[in-house]
């Protein structure tokens, strides 16, 4: 494995030279969290403006090597959990592991392998005694959870003790069609949030920026917020948070990090809705 100190100034999937398994240090996990891509193609079924993905396509994924990615996951855990690579390769202050993540280069749960990726999660933290230590996280944008199969993945998240966090950037048709590249309806969006929150713990995340020096639109705002109360009672936070990393999309030189006293401002507006919320500058 390369000798490569992880920050959270860089998320790459080739850190630790394997095809599916990524170790990084998160800011908003608060630790190394050890991501899974089952996209290595870099294929997703949206284009979000700010996604640090290089060279970006549409697509899915190509079929997953489950074998691979067990044997890959166990060897990553053998160093984390036993040999130095804590103390050679992870900054002092973030010296934990805190969860394995499906997250990656695309939309995780767009891989028909999905529900057997969880299952090889599930095993290797019984085999490492992680269980009820290390959190199984699922980051997606929630656009297939309409399918059974997606829904069995993360019901067996969600009776592991896992969580996910819920992509939620906009919420009217231009918003979720200029920041994230969908079609997707709000209404759409709103029933795949519910579906989830019931199938496992679910923490609504958010990204938000400046596009050409100007903040979100009160407009946009206030639809979010109407799109997220009915959901008060049923989700367990939201995650808001600016840019860490520079885009590698074509809008890149038009986005900029929103200062924290804006995200503070928002988050206690949504605070008064009766959620939990965490600012991740």
């Amino acid at each position: 494995m390369p000798r490569i100190l992880l920050k959270t100034e860089d998320h790459s999937r080739d850190s630790a030279g394997m095809r599916y398994v990524y170790p990084v240090v998160s800011r908003r996990a608060g630790g190394v969290s050890v991501g899974i891509n089952l996209n290595p193609n870099n294929a997703c079924n949206w284009r979000c403006v700010y996604c640090q993905v290089p060279g970006l396509t549409r697509g899915g994924p190509p079929p997953i090597d489950l074998n691979l990615l067990e044997r890959e996951l166990n060897g990553f855990l053998v160093g984390a959990v036993s040999g130095d690579f804590m103390a050679t390769r992870v900054p002092a202050g973030a010296r934990r592991l805190v969860d394995v993540a499906f997250s990656g280069n695309g939309e995780p749960t767009s891989a028909a392998e999905f529900p057997g990726a969880v299952a090889i999660v599930e095993r290797a933290l019984v085999t490492f005694d992680l269980v009820g230590k290390v959190l199984i996280r699922l980051i997606t944008n929630g656009s297939l959870l309409d399918r059974k199969s997606v829904q069995s993945g993360i019901a067996r998240i969600g009776a592991a003790g896992g969580e996910v966090w819920f992509k939620l950037d906009a919420a009217t048709p231009a918003g979720l069609a200029r920041i994230n590249g969908t079609r997707a309806r709000p209404e759409a969006v709103a029933r795949r949030l519910d579906r989830c929150a019931v199938l496992a713990p679910t923490w609504v995340q958010t990204c938000l920026f400046r596009v050409d020096g100007e903040a979100p639109g009160e407009s946009d705002l206030q639809a979010y917020l109407a799109l997220l109360a009915p959901h008060a009672s049923e989700v367990a936070g939201v995650h808001l948070y600016s840019l860490a990393r520079p885009s590698l999309q074509a809008e890149a030189p038009r986005l900029g990090r929103m200062e924290e006293a804006w995200l503070e401002g928002f988050a206690q507006r949504i605070r008064q809705l009766g959620l939990t919320v965490r600012v991740s500058p």
